[in-house]
C-alpha cells in the first residue's frame, strides 16, 4: 500500500445491505478492508426469531463477492454485562430504556473498535447513516445523514471524539434508495435484503414474551384520569409511555351504557405508579397527560467532550421524530439538563434518550428523568371524576 491516504480499515458486516455497501465502497477506494461479524446474544440464537447465523451467511458472501477477509468475533459476554443488563435494570425501574444507544457506545465503537486496533486497523467502518466532520485541530462532529428518513445520529449521539476519530460512516451521505441500487449493480446477494427492525436480540419474537423470562410479573390496576379501575395490567415492566396496542381494555362502557373515552377515541398509557403498581391510560392522542413542554434528563453525554452553552437548539425525544425547537439549560457539572420546547411533545419517555442539534450537528444527549406531563392525582383531572362503576363491553 503506497498512498498514504490508503489506510487498512475494519468493516462491522451485519449481513445487511447498508454495511455490505459501506464494505464495497471503501474497496472500490483501494483501502485494505477487513470484515468482522460481531455476535452479540447467544441465547436462543438458534430459534425463529433471532438466528446470527443466517445474517453471518449473508455476511461471509458479500465478503466474498467484494474480495474481503471475514472474521466472526463474539462479543456475548460484554453485551449481556455492558448493555443487557441496564436494559434490565430500566425496565425493573418502570422506565423504557433505549439498548441500541448503549450497544453502540459500548460494543459496536468500544468492544469492536479495541478489536479492529488489535488487528492493526487504522478506522473503522459501519453501515450507519451518519457523517463524521473533521474541524482541524483534532476535533469532530457527528452530524446527520443526508436521507432524513435513515438519519441515525439519535443512536450515535454517545460516541467520544476519540470514537470519532477512527470511525468513518461511508454511507452517510447516501439516500438508501441509492445504497440499494449500487448493491443491486455490483450484484452483491443480500441487494434486496429486508432491513432489520427492533432490538436483535429480540427480534420479531412478542416482545412481552421476551420480558417474561427475566422480569416479575406483578399484575395490577388499569386506572382511567378519573380514577376509575377499567381493567388490570400484567405488569408495568410491560408497558411503555404513549403504548396504544397490547393494553388490554378494548372498549369499555359504564353501567350506564355510556362509552368510556368517547366514541372511537383509543387508549393511550400515560403513566406508571410504580408505588402503588397502578397503570394510568387515558383517551385520545391528544390528551393533556400525554403533553409535556419540559423535561429534565440525566447522565449526559456529548460529542464535544464538554457541553455546549445554554440557549436555543432543537431536540429529539424519541427516534424519528422531527426535529423540536427548545431551550437547553442547566449543562453544568452535575451530568443533568433541562429541555424547555417550543410546543408541547408527546409521550416523552423516562429512559429514553433526548438527544440535541444545532442544526445539522448532533451535540449529544441524555437519559431522560421526568417530564412535565400532567401526573397528579387522578382526582386533580379537571374535577371530572366520576365514580360510576365501568364494566367491559
Amino acid at each position: 500500500m503506497t498512498d498514504p491516504r490508503l489506510q487498512r480499515i475494519v468493516v462491522g458486516l451485519s449481513g445487511g445491505v447498508d454495511s455490505a455497501v459501506t464494505a464495497w465502497l471503501l474497496k472500490r477506494a483501494g483501502h485494505e478492508v477487513v470484515g468482522i461479524f460481531m455476535k452479540n446474544w447467544e441465547e436462543d440464537d438458534d430459534d425463529e426469531y433471532c438466528s446470527s447465523r443466517q445474517d453471518f451467511l449473508d455476511a461471509a458472501s458479500v465478503a466474498d463477492v467484494i474480495g474481503i477477509e471475514i472474521e466472526h468475533v463474539n462479543f456475548a459476554a460484554e453485551y449481556k454485562d455492558r448493555v443487557f443488563a441496564e436494559f434490565l435494570r430500566e425496565y425493573r425501574a418502570g422506565r423504557t430504556p433505549n439498548p441500541d444507544v448503549l450497544c453502540n457506545a459500548e460494543i459496536k465503537f468500544k468492544a469492536f473498535l479495541d478489536h479492529a486496533l488489535r488487528l492493526g486497523a487504522e478506522r473503522i467502518a459501519t453501515g450507519h447513516y451518519a457523517r463524521v466532520l473533521d474541524v482541524g485541530a483534532g476535533r469532530f462532529e457527528l452530524l446527520k445523514g443526508l436521507d432524513p428518513q435513515k438519519d441515525q445520529s439519535y443512536f450515535l449521539h454517545r460516541l467520544s471524539q476519540a470514537q470519532l476519530a477512527r470511525t468513518l460512516f461511508p454511507i452517510g451521505a447516501l439516500e438508501k434508495s441509492e445504497v440499494r441500487r449500487i448493491a443491486a449493480e455490483i450484484g452483491l446477494p443480500n441487494a434486496r435484503k429486508k432491513d432489520s427492525t427492533g432490538i436483535c436480540f429480540i427480534g420479531e419474537r412478542p416482545f412481552r414474551e421476551f420480558l417474561n423470562r427475566y422480569l416479575a410479573n406483578v399484575p395490577g390496576p388499569i386506572e382511567d384520569d378519573r380514577g376509575r379501575t377499567i381493567g388490570e395490567h400484567v405488569g408495568l415492566s410491560f408497558y411503555t409511555l404513549g403504548q396504544r396496542k397490547g393494553i388490554g381494555i378494548g372498549g369499555l362502557k359504564d353501567a350506564g351504557g355510556a362509552r368510556v373515552g368517547g366514541e372511537h377515541a383509543p387508549w393511550f398509557v400515560a403513566r406508571k405508579d410504580l408505588a402503588r403498581n397502578v397503570l394510568h391510560v387515558v383517551s385520545g392522542h391528544d390528551h393533556p397527560w400525554l403533553l409535556s413542554r419540559r423535561l429534565v434528563a440525566d447522565d449526559a453525554s456529548w460529542i464535544a467532550g464538554s457541553a455546549p452553552p445554554e440557549g436555543r437548539y432543537a431536540a429529539k425525544t424519541r427516534y424519528r421524530q422531527a426535529d423540536a425547537a427548545c431551550a437547553l439549560r442547566g449543562t453544568g457539572a452535575a451530568g443533568a439538563i433541562e429541555l424547555v420546547f417550543d410546543r408541547p411533545q408527546w409521550a416523552v419517555t423516562p429512559g429514553q434518550s433526548a438527544v440535541v442539534y444545532d442544526g445539522e450537528v448532533c451535540l449529544g444527549g441524555a437519559v431522560i428523568a421526568a417530564s412535565d406531563a400532567h401526573n397528579g392525582s387522578p382526582a386533580d383531572a379537571a374535577g371530572r371524576r366520576d365514580e360510576s362503576p365501568v364494566v367491559a363491553r
